[in-house]
């Protein structure tokens, strides 16, 4: 208890929650998270190793699932330290320039999969719409600077977060809902104006988040009309069913994502133990995932991992 109060009333540290009412019940929690953990981490990093090393794996719709493993890889090992520090030894407290350099992280690679899921739509939708153009389209070098240009985007948005956070005192309570630092968590502890993060933080969301699903949302209206424009039924099954992993993956990662942000900022009565699921499932289901949907529905990568399996 002491522990608490000093976290609290600290003005250079936060204290981060685990699940609160469910502190005894921690360790036992922790083992189900680390082997979600576990399977995100090395999911992502054989997709990366077989793409890497199969030739017939180094097209535009590969390069492009090779960034969102990245993207899911960085994910999953920015929040795990604080996550297990949490779970095992109970370590609570984080400095305010290691929170404020976690949740740049955390936002910079979440954006940064919301422009690669819209990068992947656009190779579905040349694929499909624009086949004899698809090679001529997407060169490597168009998407080398697609890759440049969101990873760009996604840095000058949240860029400034840290330093419009850094200028505010703490006085409030110190402890924050999550395992781990989100802007729109840390600016409820300031005793200050806040207006100016609340609004950039909308501007952000609407920017990225809006856009590119708006983006995705259109390519497949496209791609639909496309589709059943084709007379055989078999090959409108065959150039659907190249989507459904895609389809997939944007479930998986903006249903969590719109659910948590519609909660932080108008969902004030929601009770604290949901706020703190769907952070987990906003940054561990995706991740977690991704792997799994893309080896079970490419065939190129299923077989590759079922021959070093049987080796």
């Amino acid at each position: 208890m002491n522990f608490l109060e000093n976290a609290s009333s600290s003005s250079s540290s936060f204290l981060l929650s685990g699940i609160p009412g469910l502190e005894h019940l921690h360790i036992w929690i922790s083992v189900p998270l680390c082997l979600m953990y576990l399977v995100s981490i090395l999911g992502n990093f054989t997709v990366l190793v077989i793409i890497r090393t199969e030739p017939s794996l180094h097209e535009p719709m590969y390069l492009f699932l090779s960034m969102l493993a990245l993207t899911d890889l960085g994910l999953s090992l920015c929040t795990l330290p604080t996550v297990l520090a949490i779970f095992w030894i109970g370590a609570r407290g984080i400095s305010h320039d290691a929170c404020f350099a976690q949740l740049f992280f955390i936002h910079c690679l979440s954006f940064l999969e919301s422009s690669v899921l819209l990068s992947m739509a656009f190779d579905r939708f040349v694929a499909i719409c624009r086949p004899l153009h698809y090679a001529s389209i997407l060169t490597n070098t168009v998407i080398g600077r697609i890759g440049l240009a969101s990873l760009g985007r996604s840095v000058a948005l949240i860029f400034p977060l840290p330093f419009m956070l850094k200028r505010f005192p703490y006085c409030h309570s110190a402890v924050l809902s999550h395992s781990y630092c989100l802007h729109q968590e840390v600016m409820k502890l300031a005793c200050a104006d806040i207006k100016a993060n609340s609004i950039y933080g909308m501007f952000v969301i609407i920017s990225t988040v809006g856009v590119d699903s708006l983006l995705i949302l259109f390519s497949y209206v496209l791609i639909l009309r496309t589709v059943l424009s084709i007379a055989s039924r078999t090959e409108r099954l065959k150039a659907l069913n190249t989507c459904v992993s895609h389809i997939c993956a944007v479930l998986l990662f903006y249903t969590p994502m719109i659910g948590l942000s519609v909660i932080h900022r108008f969902g004030k009565q929601a009770p604290h133990l949901v706020q703190v699921v769907m952070g987990f499932v906003y940054l561990l289901v995706p991740p977690l995932m991704n792997p799994i949907v893309y080896s079970v529905k490419t065939k190129q990568i299923r077989d590759r991992i079922t021959r070093a399996f049987c080796c």
